[in-house]
């Protein structure tokens, strides 16, 4: 995947490729210098360049004459997305359950269309037209894009690329209308041969196209740039909208709920912010917020090894940068290494998910807390160490408001 600096240096690589496929360069040079210049690219990266050309000028109807070059330009460069990403729960899984449905459909159109010379024209026409009718529920699975996860999509500035797809998607309907009048017509052999040619496997082609280009580009960027929240609204207006090819969920009140706590919210980082689900900060506002904390922190990852420990005035425990990148039980007293192996054990086979001690420590009570850090599957992913001063918050009684005389 290309990305930061390099993406931004690249970009200008593809967006050229693009251009000049529209100057008249072939599929096969265009193929071959994406190849040499940039490699692998990512769906999201691929809806960046075509909303950057968009910004740059390039109206949603020229990209749409081109989408289908641009999709088989980016088959072969396409990194594979990541599975597993979608909850039972989850709007993208629906659209993949739909997008199977269609498949069946057009697996059969297709097979008509091979044996179309072997058919007798009314047989043909009948079997085409019964199809036809089932493949028309492709219509509803459009609108649900359309009204629901494109104004979602648009929010984060992704407004191009829906507008591209959308006009794909009234030419597949232009398809559609046209095949349905011209299969009335089909009377003779000949007539067979060209609505076979001329209408049903333009039509076949592009719903099979969509479906490509709603898996490996418009999903997977659905994904990164929707939230969680975002992606509970998308199914509960689903609803209104209504499904095509399969039964509508049950209890959409229920699959929100499960679509709340199994979405993955992963962390990113954008520009010079790291977004995390909950909010964003740039790195300078985490380094003085961690260290603002009345408390020790020291973070060890799944290697036992010290990457991180914050800088807060009044340490209790000396802490050293030479530290990072150091095993942990080095970082221990001999006396005090079995501990802390049996604790970090614990963690990995998950017996433990924390470890507490208190000491006196030069006249102060010292309060210590081991954490076990697991990612949203269960995955032991390293051990934070709190420490606190707690001699004073011992000592309290009572109580304090906020505003207070004194405070």
């Amino acid at each position: 995947m290309v990305s930061g600096k390099d993406f931004d240096k690249q970009k200008q690589v593809i967006k050229d490729i693009i251009l000049d496929l529209h100057r008249g360069l072939s599929f096969e040079e265009a193929q071959k210098k994406l190849e040499q210049e940039v490699g692998s690219i990512s769906s999201h990266e691929i809806a960046q360049v075509e909303q950057s050309l968009i910004d740059d000028g390039m109206t949603p109807d020229e990209i749409k004459k081109f989408c289908n070059v641009h999709a088989l330009l980016f088959e072969s460069s396409l990194e594979a997305s990541p599975g597993g990403e979608e909850s039972e729960a989850h709007p993208v899984k629906f659209f993949k359950e739909e997008n199977r449905e269609i498949e069946k459909i057009t697996t059969l159109l297709k097979d008509l269309a091979l044996k179309a010379e072997q058919k007798d024209p009314v047989e043909f026409r009948e079997e085409a037209a019964a199809l036809l009718d089932k493949l028309s529920d492709v219509e509803q699975h459009y609108v649900r894009k359309e009204q629901i996860l494109f104004p979602y999509l648009e929010r984060y500035g992704f407004m191009g690329p829906t507008q591209v797809m959308w006009g794909k998607h009234n030419e597949i309907r232009d398809l559609f209308k046209q095949a349905q009048a011209e299969l009335n017509k089909v009377a003779i052999a000949k007539d067979v041969e060209r609505f076979v040619e001329d209408r049903l496997n333009p039509l076949v082609e592009e719903v099979d196209g969509m479906i490509f280009k709603e898996e490996n580009i418009l999903f997977p960027t659905s994904l990164e740039k929707l939230q969680t929240t975002d992606w509970v609204d998308v199914l509960k207006e689903s609803d209104q909208v209504g499904y095509a090819f399969i039964e509508p969920p049950a209890d959409t009140a229920h699959l929100a709920d499960t679509l709340k706590k199994t979405a993955a919210e992963e962390p990113s980082l954008e520009a010079s912010k790291i977004k995390l689900p909950s909010g964003e900060l740039t790195p300078k506002q985490l380094m003085h917020m961690l260290n603002a904390l009345p408390v020790d922190i020291t973070f060890v990852d799944q290697d036992d090894v010290v990457r991180y420990f914050s800088e807060n005035e009044e340490r209790i425990f000396v802490r050293t940068r030479a530290i990072i990148g150091r095993k942990v039980e080095n970082c221990h007293p001999p006396q005090s290494v079995d501990q802390v192996q049996k604790i970090v054990s614990s963690f990995k086979d998950g017996t433990r998910d924390s470890a507490e001690f208190w000491i006196n420590l030069q006249g102060k009570m010292i309060y210590i807390i081991f954490f076990a850090i697991r990612d949203e599957n269960g995955r032991y992913v390293g051990a934070l160490e709190v420490a606190q001063d707690i001699t004073r918050l011992q000592q309290l009684t009572g109580e304090r408001r906020l505003l207070d005389e004194g405070n």
